[in-house]
């Protein structure tokens, strides 16, 4: 049998990688021409090919297409939540969280609707963003299992070295499409995560009879609710949801969601944003004086109910939807923040994604008691997490952050996680030296 890293013939795995790793380099370099890649997979090179013309990032990460709340929505309307079940007795039969390898399903445009399988792998492939609500689309990381599977509807096994992403290069993948049983449309994905198990011929069969299963399992659920004649399912479309924009700035963008203009957005004056940011993390709604308080320190009524009005005016014309409700002030629908945001990343075990998304403190200029209260939360929750659950390559990126420069035990944690003969230890000793009195 020939190489799983090539087609050569007798040429060890390990070889077979660095020649690979190589050619994509020169590949990502502009060197289209380079010898080595007569080495690389057809398939794997044309996919290569197809990320860089669509300026992939080679170490990019996914972006996240969908919020906890529009997951949520989104992937019980889905009709693959019905196999959901079939898909985990099938290829995470046991005990799923030691099962040595990761399980994903996708829509057809590779977003991530579910992830399952090993503790371990989960907490790790987090880091590279392979969580849901994640695109793992190739337009969006390049080559992979989920993506490089849709795009040519068959199935599809990636070894390491493959992936055209260098963050996902330790892992191997096996995916196959899934389709309506009876149109043939594309429904989704079905993918397999983890090491050189995950890449077998035994695992590129499995996966493909699970395909094959689920599409089965589809169409006699289908002929049995016809037989029942149930009365006529509306499925809901995911609702466009406003984002408030508040990390690294102090006056906030507010992008409202018009389903006309996805991209509209307007700037907040100072105060209107730490109004409106209280709002949104106060779902349940505040007093005046509870407004008062964390916006201005003194229960201040007098000042806010004026404010309040300017405000109302201001979202009138941009957002009418935000418009808050009084007694007590609250927002009638949902209104996202991009630090709540990276909090729903670290709850999914994103970390390198969220410390991405993480680009600035809470309004940072803000002296509002409840803004420097919700600042100061956001940042711990970043800096526990990795410590906690991060790699060391999340951890060295965090170590660079504003907050992260000074901090000796995140260093320290660092030093003990490198390899003994890491080239960056004795940056990371100096750094220590000089934070010791």
């Amino acid at each position: 049998m020939s190489s799983a890293w090539s087609r050569q013939r007798g040429v060890s795995p390990e070889t077979s990688r660095l020649l690979i790793e190589r050619a994509h380099e020169e590949l990502v370099a502009g060197n289209p021409g380079d010898t080595r890649l007569a080495d690389v997979r057809p398939l794997v090179r044309d996919s290569w090919e197809r990320s860089l013309a669509s300026l992939v990032g080679a170490e990019g990460l996914p972006p996240m297409d969908l919020s906890p709340e529009e997951l949520e929505e989104y992937r019980r309307a889905h009709p693959l939540a019905t196999v959901m079940d079939m898909v985990r007795g099938l290829l995470l039969p046991g005990e799923a969280a030691a099962s040595g390898v990761v399980v994903a399903v996708g829509d057809a445009s590779g977003r991530l609707l579910w992830v399952e399988g090993d503790h371990d792998i989960r907490h790790r492939t987090g880091d590279m963003g392979f969580v849901e609500g994640a695109n793992w689309s190739e337009d969006a990381v390049g080559t992979a299992a989920p993506g490089t599977a849709l795009r040519l509807d068959r199935s599809v096994q990636i070894h390491g070295a493959e992936h055209y992403n260098r963050l996902v290069q330790p892992w191997s993948c096996t995916a196959a499409p899934l389709h309506d049983p009876e149109t043939r449309r594309l429904l989704g994905v079905i993918d397999v995560t983890g090491g050189v198990e995950a890449v077998t011929p035994q695992a590129q069969l499995l996966v493909d009879a699970t395909a094959r299963a689920i599409e089965s399992e589809l169409l006699v659920a289908r002929l049995r609710q016809r037989t029942e004649t149930p009365a006529p399912r509306r499925t809901r479309r995911t609702p466009v949801r406003a984002m408030l924009r508040v990390l690294g700035r102090d006056r906030a963008v507010l992008e409202t969601g018009d389903p006309a203009d996805p991209t509209a957005s307007v700037e907040l004056s100072a105060r209107h944003a730490e109004i409106l940011l209280m709002l949104a993390t106060h779902r349940a709604g505040l007093s005046a004086g509870a407004l008062g308080e964390l916006v201005y320190g003194d229960g201040a009524t007098d000042t806010l109910r004026p404010e309040m009005v300017r405000l109302r005016k201001v979202l009138e014309a941009v957002a009418p939807s935000l418009v808050p409700a009084s007694r007590p002030y609250r927002l009638t629908v949902d209104l996202d923040t991009d630090a709540q945001h990276v909090v729903s990343l670290l709850d999914r075990g994103a970390h390198r994604v969220a410390l991405a998304a993480y680009v600035g403190t809470v309004l940072p200029d803000s002296v509002a008691p409840g803004v420097e209260q919700l600042r100061a939360s956001v940042s711990a929750a970043l800096r526990e997490a990795l410590i906690e659950d991060a790699g060391v390559d999340v951890l060295l990126a965090y170590a660079e952050t504003e907050e992260g420069v000074e901090d000796a035990e995140v260093l320290r944690m660092c030093l003990e996680m490198l390899p003994a003969r890491s080239p960056k230890r004795a940056g990371l000793v100096a750094r220590l030296d000089r934070l010791t009195p």
